[in-house]
């Protein structure tokens, strides 16, 4: 009988996880320990998806699908569920929220689909909560604090809590960075952190209304700010000289005319 590519994966995660024979390395590690590596894969992938290569994003894809066998080798092991499972319950998902898919119910749009997607999710939060459950329950406390904020604010916003438009965000930015200016002159450290905080969600909250997803803006203004203090570094080596023995007016006048030839060529 033929074996198939993902029954190979299996049997050599099961092998790698032997008591006996196994590797000392695979064996010792738990679902604590492996978690780092399963966020740290994602990101992989998303950085594959991001540079276009398909041959990266193949490997990656395939990190990212020994986490899941990974983790589901080590619930076998103690019971607690197998990688059968773990697809039977995606599967069954899958299915149960896409009726107009697999079953008679219809959808007109992919907008409508999030809807219906976000209210069979509330729906069975509801059902497995009971009485006390949240609008906020399921978002995971392990995202980047932006990407959770903007997940908590559209999950308040969906039962009403939210500003109508973002002149109301934008309105709230301003308090914040006033209220965070009179706390930096009192130097209280914690109250000022606190206020900081305040900012940085109602800002991630402003890309809720904006369209634009917090996370990628962010991770997008880091390499453009590594490109050009690498090319500002680059211009200073070219006249004998490094950031530490220039002045920052130097500085700032090379890393002016980097922006300005960056928006010329786009």
């Amino acid at each position: 009988m033929t074996v198939s590519a993902m029954e190979q994966l299996i049997e050599v995660m099961r092998r790698l996880r032997d008591p006996a024979d196994g590797c000392p390395w695979d064996i010792e590690q738990t679902f604590e320990t492996i978690a780092p590596y399963t966020i740290e894969e994602a990101y992989e992938v998303a950085d594959a998806i991001r540079t276009g290569n398909r041959d990266d994003l193949k490997y990656e894809l395939g990190d990212l699908l020994l986490q899941v066998v990974y983790h589901s080798r080590i619930a076998e092991e103690e019971g607690s569920f197998t990688f059968d499972d773990v697809t039977r319950a995606i599967t069954d998902k899958m299915i149960s929220r896409h009726p107009h898919v697999f079953g008679d119910d219809t959808v007109q749009s992919a907008e409508a689909q999030s809807i219906r997607w976000e209210e069979t999710k509330a729906a069975e939060r509801a059902r497995a909560g009971g009485k006390g459950s949240s609008a906020l329950d399921g978002v995971a406390l392990a995202l980047p604090a932006l990407i959770r904020a903007q997940k908590l604010q559209n999950r308040a916003a969906r039962v009403g809590f939210d500003w109508p438009d973002s002149t109301g965000v934008t309105d709230k930015i301003s308090e914040e960075a006033l209220e965070l200016a009179e706390e930096i002159k009192t130097g209280h450290q914690q109250y000022i952190q606190e206020e900081y905080g305040d900012l940085l969600f109602t800002v991630a909250v402003l890309g809720q209304h904006l369209g634009v997803d917090a996370e990628q803006a962010l991770i997008a203004t880091n390499r453009k700010f590594e490109r050009r203090f690498r090319g500002v570094e680059q211009v200073l080596e070219e006249r004998g000289k490094t950031p530490s023995t220039s002045t920052l007016e130097e500085m700032d006048q090379i890393w002016d005319a980097i922006k300005h030839a960056e928006k010329t060529r786009s």
